[in-house]
C-alpha cells in the first residue's frame, strides 16, 4: 500500500523546507514579510498541497552579467519553500541512481571534489604522469534552455518509481515507498517540471538588458515544452536527472571508465586519443536522439595532460593544481572594487577567497593578493595564511607594524621550512618597491643561520 502523507507530517516538512529556503536570506524583505505570518502562510500552502490545487506564482525574470551574461527566473519565496520540500523528499532517491562522477548539486560532490576526481583519473590513466595521456572536454550547447520538459518528466517519474521499491538501507526491510508518499511526489514532480516560467512572468529592468545574450541561452526563444529556469533549486536537481541517462550511456555502453560531468561540462580521460575522438559521433547522435541536445563542437577540446587541463576554475598540471587564469581575473577584478569602509564584508570576502585558494598551489598568490596594508587593517591571518582570524579592526600604523612582527615571530617559532619565510619577507628590490607603494611595511628576514 505504501505511506500516505498526513497533514500533520506535511506541516512539519514545510517548516523544515521553510528554514532551508530562509538560510542566508533571513534579512531579505520578502522573507521578513512571509515570516510575519508564518503559521498562516504555511497552513495555506499545506492546504493547497494536500488538496492538490497548488500552482506556482509568476516568477521574476532578469539578466545578470557576472560572471557572464545569463537569464535568470527567480521564483516567489513560497514556491522556493515548495522546491526545498520537493528536494528534501527526492534528492536521496535521485542521487542513488547517479554515477560517482556526477558532481553538481550533490552534498560533498562540488567543484573541489570534481577537480580532485579529474586529477585522480589523470594519474591513473597516465600512470602518475609516466605515460602520455589526453583529456577530451565536452560541452552541451544552451543546456538548460533545451531540456525537453516532457522527456524530463518521463525520466524523473521512471527513476522515482524504480527507486520506490528499493530498500533504504542495505539489509533492511523498509523501502522508500514506506516513508515517502510516492503519489504526492509524482504529482508534485509533474507540477514543477511542466511549469512554463515565461507565463505571466515579471520582467525586471529593460528589454535592452537582453541585447548581446545568445538566443540559445534565453527561454523566450526556445521551442514549446523546452527549457528549465536557471535559479531554481529543482532546476539544478533535474539537470542531473536529465543527463543521468547520458552518464549511464557513457559508462555502460561506451565503457568510458574515466569519465566525469559537472552540469553540462564533461570529460573523458584516456591515453588513446584516436579512440576518444571516435566516440564523438556516437555521443552527438545519442544526445540528439535521446535527449534533444546538441554537442557544442566549438568547445570540444583534446588536451595533453602534460600541458595542463582547465576544469571548474582550476588548472590541473602534473603533480599540482593551480587557480585558472579566468578565475584569477575575476578575483582581481572583485578585489579592485572592494569597499574597505565595510570591514565585516571585507572579512567575509577575503575568507571566502582564501577558502577557495587553499585547495590549490597558491601560497605566493595568496600573499600577493592579500598581504598588504588595506587588508591587514581589517584583521590578521593565521600562520598558514589560510584564513583571517577573528574580526579585530586595526586602526594605526603601529598596530600594523606590530602585526607584521607577530607574523614573523609566530612563523619562526613553528619550525616550518625556511623558504616560506623568504617568500614572506625577503623580496627582490622590484617586488619590495611595489609592496612599499601599496603601503606594505616589510621586515627583513631573520638570518638563515637562525633556522
Amino acid at each position: 500500500m505504501g505511506y500516505r502523507l498526513t497533514r500533520q507530517d506535511l506541516m512539519r516538512d514545510l517548516y523544515v523546507a521553510f528554514y532551508d529556503a530562509r538560510k542566508h536570506k533571513a534579512s531579505m524583505s520578502y522573507v521578513v514579510q512571509f515570516e510575519k505570518h508564518l503559521k498562516r502562510n504555511l497552513e495555506d500552502l499545506c492546504d493547497a498541497l494536500m488538496s492538490r490545487t497548488y500552482t506556482a506564482q509568476p516568477s521574476k525574470c532578469f539578466i545578470i552579467d557576472y560572471p557572464k551574461k545569463r537569464e535568470v527566473f527567480a521564483a516567489k519565496f513560497v514556491d522556493r519553500v515548495v522546491h526545498h520540500l520537493y528536494y528534501n523528499y527526492t534528492n536521496q532517491l535521485f542521487e542513488r541512481t547517479f554515477i560517482q562522477d556526477t558532481y553538481s548539486c550533490i552534498k560533498g560532490r562540488g567543484t573541489h571534489y570534481g577537480i580532485e576526481r579529474l586529477d585522480g583519473h589523470i594519474r591513473k590513466e597516465s600512470q602518475n604522469y609516466q605515460v602520455p595521456c589526453h583529456v577530451l572536454k565536452l560541452d552541451i550547447r544552451g543546456y538548460f534552455m533545451h531540456i525537453n520538459r516532457y522527456r524530463l518528466l518521463e525520466i524523473a517519474t521512471s527513476s522515482l518509481l524504480k527507486m520506490s521499491t528499493h530498500k533504504i538501507r542495505k539489509g533492511g526491510q523498509t523501502t522508500w515507498a514506506d516513508v515517502i508518499d510516492m503519489d504526492f511526489v509524482l504529482w508534485l514532480t509533474r507540477e514543477i517540471v511542466l511549469l512554463d516560467p515565461k507565463i505571466n512572468c515579471e520582467i525586471v529592468g529593460s528589454w535592452d538588458n537582453w541585447l548581446g545574450l545568445d538566443r540559445s541561452k534565453s527561454l523566450f526563444f526556445t521551442d514549446d515544452g523546452c527549457g528549465l529556469p536557471i535559479g531554481n533549486l529543482t532546476s539544478q536537481l533535474f539537470s542531473n536527472v536529465y543527463l543521468n541517462v547520458f552518464d549511464q550511456y557513457m559508462k555502460r555502453e561506451l565503457h568510458c571508465k574515466h569519465y566525469g560531468r559537472y552540469v553540462d561540462d564533461a570529460y573523458i580521460v584516456s591515453p588513446d586519443k584516436d579512440w576518444m575522438l571516435s566516440l564523438v559521433p556516437k555521443i552527438r547522435h545519442f544526445l540528439k536522439v535521446e535527449l534533444g541536445l546538441d554537442l557544442h563542437m566549438g568547445k570540444l577540446h583534446v588536451c595533453n595532460v602534460a600541458h595542463g587541463v582547465e576544469f571548474l576554475g582550476a588548472y590541473v598540471k602534473p603533480y599540482r593544481i593551480y587557480v585558472s587564469n579566468q578565475s584569477l581575473r575575476r578575483v582581481r577584478q572583485n578585489l579592485n572594487e572592494i569597499d574597505f569602509t565595510d570591514p565585516e564584508k571585507v572579512f567575509r570576502t577575503v575568507n571566502s577567497y582564501l577558502g577557495m585558494f587553499i585547495h590549490y598551489a597558491s601560497y605566493n598568490l595568496r600573499h600577493e593578493l592579500f598581504m598588504h596594508s588595506d587588508f591587514l587593517k581589517i584583521a590578521p591571518y593565521d600562520e598558514g595564511m589560510t584564513k583571517m582570524k577573528k574580526f579585530n579592526l586595526i586602526t594605526s600604523r603601529d598596530n600594523e607594524q606590530n602585526l607584521w612582527n607577530s607574523i614573523r615571530l609566530r612563523t619562526c617559532q613553528t619550525g616550518c621550512e625556511p623558504h616560506r619565510h623568504r617568500l614572506l619577507f625577503r623580496r627582490s628590490s622590484r617586488r619590495r618597491s611595489q609592496d612599499m607603494a601599496r603601503g606594505v611595511f616589510l621586515q627583513e628576514a631573520v638570518p638563515t643561520a637562525e633556522y
